[in-house]
């Protein structure tokens, strides 16, 4: 079910605010349907805002972010329940902001947007005015080869990193469909995430938030575990 947006975090140096808006779908690969809910995110001050993983609910989604200007529509990689809403809520919001992913997803975009339009690319290390925020692409393949994390490091007290289906609460992303790879997700982990501070916000895909130092010491478990 789809639940009101709530604001998560409040930043007064710019009046920057990060507002999270659950709205719930399906998630379909290699045959298999299931029913998810995902995390939308919304940053930005009271006139201009970018929105990460526009999923499922395109009107809820138009909720959260009220009367303020679209400056980017940012997908942290190309499964179809964080893109198949994309179109939709572009044209219902009446934005020309760019939608942008990393094209090493482009096959799994390719396969819900057939006839396009294709995203801008998102390339590791690109630095990025989301809506009022400073945010850097970081690239973590693994749970798909595309997949990114949009790190804000001067966002609230200890920065802030979207990971996406990277890392969730408890453990890394899924591995075990398509296009998908255990210990590329966690080399991406530790060598792109765990070198984050330790007070870092985790604002996942799917889920409640953590930090990085709530899962870093529980990194060899993971990998004894395995996918």
């Amino acid at each position: 079910m789809t639940r009101q947006p709530e604001t998560v975090l409040t930043d007064p140096r710019g009046g920057v605010t990060v507002v999270n808006c659950v709205t719930a779908g399906t998630f379909n690969l290699d045959g298999g349907t299931w029913e998810v809910e995902n995390n939308v995110w919304v940053l930005g001050n009271q006139a201009e805002c970018a929105v990460i993983d526009p999923a499922h609910d395109p009107e809820a989604v138009l909720a959260a972010v009220a009367d303020r200007t679209i400056t980017h529509v940012l997908l942290t990689h190309g499964h179809d329940d964080h893109i198949k809403a994309v179109r939709e809520f572009v044209e219902r919001a009446g934005t020309d902001a760019p939608v942008m992913m990393n094209h090493e997803d482009l096959m799994l975009w390719r396969a819900v947007h057939p006839e396009g339009p294709e995203p801008e690319p998102l390339h590791d290390g690109q630095q990025i005015l989301a809506g009022t925020v400073a945010v850097t692409v970081v690239a973590t393949p693994g749970h798909s080869p595309g997949s990114v994390v949009f790190h804000a490091p001067d966002l609230g007290e200890d920065g802030v990193v979207f990971t996406g289906d990277t890392l969730f609460q408890g453990g890394p992303g899924a591995t075990g469909r398509s296009y998908s790879d255990f210990p590329t997700i966690i080399d991406s982990i530790a060598k792109r995430l765990f070198t984050l501070p330790e007070d870092t916000l985790v604002l996942t895909g799917h889920g409640d938030s953590t930090t990085v130092g709530r899962e870093k010491p529980r990194l060899a478990e993971w990998i004894a575990r395995g996918s």
